[in-house]
């Protein structure tokens, strides 16, 4: 059998990231990271409180761990859902001097140190050991291989992000990743860009 001929736009992966940006200067970002297959191991919704299970709690341990082992990070709101997780995360210092000899900006695939994409990059590895530890499952995925994040720009879009992560568990039954709503699954608009940043 023939292999399949190289197409570009099926075979390689895409980042989600702004091409230029450099990813470690001070900011505040909107970032959500989805389970592998969107697989509901985080918790369970119950009475439209989000009940988180040992998996989610280690989640949750383990963002809280974040900003405790790298000085240029501090966390804002954030939340475990059933299949994916929303948190702002902040970048409040680089940690270098004055003069940058390091790159500063991504090339997909090739992080930069105290970057966003290494720090994400750390927090999935951090909880992918402990979960394959507990399940006695070495080498299994528990996230999808990318994330999608957006930069905030401003209060006005701050403050709808945290609304927006603190009212997800109640539109759960709307939410487009729960793979019992109809509603969600018809919906068009990508999770990178959630509805607070419209309109």
């Amino acid at each position: 059998m023939m292999p399949a001929k190289y197409d570009p736009h099926k075979h390689t992966r895409h980042s989600f990231r702004l091409q230029g940006y450099d990813y470690t200067q001070q900011g505040m970002y909107f970032v959500t990271i989805c389970t592998f297959q969107r697989e509901c191991l985080l918790g369970a919704m119950e009475n439209k409180k989000m009940v988180v299970s040992q998996i989610g709690r280690i989640v949750e341990e383990e963002w809280l761990n974040t900003p405790l082992l790298r000085s240029n990070v501090s966390l804002d709101t954030f939340v475990v859902m059933p299949n994916h997780f929303h948190g702002i995360i902040a970048i409040t210092s680089t940690g270098r001097g004055a003069a940058r000899r390091a790159p500063t900006v991504e090339r997909f695939g090739k992080p930069v140190a105290r970057s966003l994409a290494t720090i994400i990059r750390s927090f999935k590895s951090a909880t992918t050991k402990r979960i394959n530890e507990i399940r006695d499952t070495p080498g299994q995925p528990c996230w999808q291989r990318n994330y999608y994040e957006h930069v905030i720009r401003g209060e006005e879009e701050l403050t709808r992000a945290r609304t927006y992560i603190i009212m997800n568990p109640l539109r759960w039954h709307l939410d487009r990743e729960n793979p019992q709503s109809l509603v969600g699954a018809r919906r068009a608009v990508p999770l990178h860009n959630p509805e607070w940043t419209m309109g």
